[in-house]
């Protein structure tokens, strides 16, 4: 166990550079270009699911938070949300880039984000298509989105949590694998192909970015297929379920957002994992 606990905290202190670093970029990105996101998703009608989906794909302060205030004002479509959602990278992003993996496989995981929620919304829209209109409130200061107090603020904070998170995942798994050994966790999950991408869809649904970091640990230490993977992180969308939940008083609807969540992830991952 002492060799587990030294191993998490080196992995762990040996990211923080490069967690700070990717933060800082994607901060700055997300202060340049929020406000005009979020005017093009307001205005993008009919095309919703497509800018929905390619702008979601990008980690930003609230952007998923953003798009629940939107659609509970039905300023946005059911289609447009489930899009954002499906493609929202969270932590995934810069934990990836953090962690070295290469260019090629964070853009074809993205890519393939972006294509499910594409289609994903636009099946929706045809089946659930909605005009109310309602007055416009906006919730994202209330939601933890701690974007105005600078990036260089913003990005420590980030870094410090993530970094904790990390910390605490690695050595939840790292001590998984040692007591129960790699082998035979692998058995039980990892060669299971219905198995992984159900509980995988589960773990993305917490609404935190605590599931985004759990996935990739898991997929990035071996114990999960990419098919799983993709699952996990199709259902996670942050805190922008708690949001939803918070800001639409229809509890069906919700209940039914959060249904459609988890099929389509669980799904999906289960048809890369047996074409794979």
């Amino acid at each position: 166990m002492k060799e587990v606990i030294i191993e998490t905290l080196i992995d762990a202190i040996k990211l923080l550079p490069f967690l700070f670093i990717t933060f800082l970029i994607l901060e700055f990105i997300e202060h340049k270009l929020s406000k005009k996101n979020k005017n093009i998703i307001e205005k993008s009608g009919k095309l919703g699911p497509i800018v929905g989906s390619i702008l979601g794909a990008f980690p930003q302060c609230g952007f998923s938070v953003s798009a629940t205030n939107f659609y509970s004002t039905r300023i946005i479509t059911l289609g447009t949300l489930i899009s954002v959602y499906l493609s929202t990278s969270d932590e995934m992003l810069p934990l990836l880039i953090s962690e070295g993996v290469e260019i090629s496989l964070i853009i074809k995981i993205l890519l393939i984000k972006i294509l499910i929620g594409m289609i994903s919304g636009f099946i929706i829209d045809l089946i659930f298509r909605k005009k109310e209109k309602e007055h416009i409130h906006d919730f994202c200061e209330d939601e933890h989105c701690d974007c105005e107090n600078g990036i260089i603020i913003s990005s420590i904070k980030h870094t410090l949590n993530i970094t904790l998170f990390i910390i605490l995942i690695s050595f939840i798994l790292n001590t998984i694998i040692y007591l129960i050994g790699e082998e035979n966790l692998g058995n039980i999950i990892l060669k299971n192909q219905f198995l992984g991408p159900v509980l995988s869809s589960l773990i993305g649904l917490i609404p935190n970015c605590a599931s985004s970091v759990i996935i990739t640990e898991l997929y990035l230490s071996n114990v999960i297929t990419f098919g799983s993977m993709i699952s996990g992180l199709l259902t996670g969308s942050g805190v922008a379920l708690l949001v939803l939940f918070k800001v639409n008083k229809n509890l069906k609807e919700n209940i039914k957002i959060l249904l459609l969540l988890y099929l389509i992830g669980t799904l999906s991952g289960l048809i890369i994992s047996f074409i794979a």
